[in-house]
């Protein structure tokens, strides 16, 4: 359960850091890949049972 919401706030935070929409404009892609790199491991973290 708590893996499972953990994946969906983190699709959404990288799709509100997206460098494409007006607010985000100037971050660049840092957000967006530390993000990702965070979705990356809590998506190996429940695949793995460890969450």
């Amino acid at each position: 359960m708590l893996g499972t919401v953990l994946l969906v706030i983190l699709v959404l935070l990288l799709v509100g850091a997206f460098p494409s929409w007006p607010h985000a404009a100037s971050w660049g892609y840092g957000p967006t890949g530390g993000i990702g790199l965070l979705l990356l491991i809590v998506i190996l973290l429940v695949l793995f049972g460890r969450l």
